[in-house]
C-alpha cells in the first residue's frame, strides 16, 4: 500500500496561522513589557522564531528566543534551554512546538520551566492533533486536527515552501 501526502497547510496559511498566533499572544500579553518564547528544538524553535518575528511587527513587547532541547524518545532525561533560569525568571513563557501529538515533549517542557515562579505559562503550536496521553493542551494553535494513530503529520519550516503535510 503506497502512502499518500496530504498537504493539511500550504506556505501562505503556515504564515497567515503564525500571524494569527502572534496576535493572540499579544493579546495576552499586552499588559508585559518582556516575554520568553521557548521553541522546543527544532521545528518548535524554528516556529518560536517566526512567531518572535511577527511580534517584534506588531508590539512593543521586549522578546527572548529561548531554546529548548529535550531528547523526545526519552523526554525524562535532563532538559536543557538556551538561557539560564534566571533570565526566564518571574517572566510570562510561551512554549512553542509544531505538532502535539501526544503531549509528552510538551509536557515535560512545561515541567522543566515550574522550577523557578512565572508571571505567566502558554503553550503554542501550529498543528493539534487529538491524541493526547497527558493532561495537556495548546493555548495557542494554527489548526486542530482528527487524525488516526498510523497517520503521521509532518511541518517543513527549515526550506521555502513551508508546508504540514498528513501521510
Amino acid at each position: 500500500m503506497a502512502l499518500t501526502k496530504n498537504t493539511i497547510l500550504s506556505h501562505k496559511e503556515i504564515e497567515h496561522k503564525i500571524k494569527r498566533i502572534a496576535y493572540q499572544i499579544y493579546e495576552s500579553n499586552a499588559d508585559e513589557t518582556e516575554l520568553v518564547i521557548a521553541g522546543i528544538e527544532s521545528n518548535g524553535y524554528l516556529l518560536a522564531r517566526k512567531i518572535k518575528a511577527k511580534l517584534y511587527k506588531i508590539s512593543e513587547i521586549e522578546s527572548t528566543l529561548c531554546k529548548v532541547s529535550i531528547d523526545k524518545a526519552v523526554p525524562t532525561n535532563p532538559i536543557k534551554t538556551s538561557i539560564s533560569k534566571e533570565d526566564y525568571s518571574n517572566k510570562s513563557i510561551v512554549l512553542v512546538d509544531d505538532v502535539l501529538n501526544s503531549g509528552s515533549t510538551l509536557i515535560y517542557g512545561i515541567k522543566h520551566f515550574l522550577d523557578v515562579p512565572l508571571k505567566q505559562f502558554k503553550t503554542a503550536v501550529l498543528v493539534n492533533r487529538n491524541h493526547k496521553k497527558y493532561p495537556v493542551k495548546a493555548d495557542f494553535k494554527g489548526i486542530s486536527l482528527s487524525t488516526s494513530l498510523f497517520e503521521h503529520v509532518h511541518v517543513n519550516l527549515s526550506k521555502q515552501p513551508h508546508e504540514a503535510y498528513l501521510d
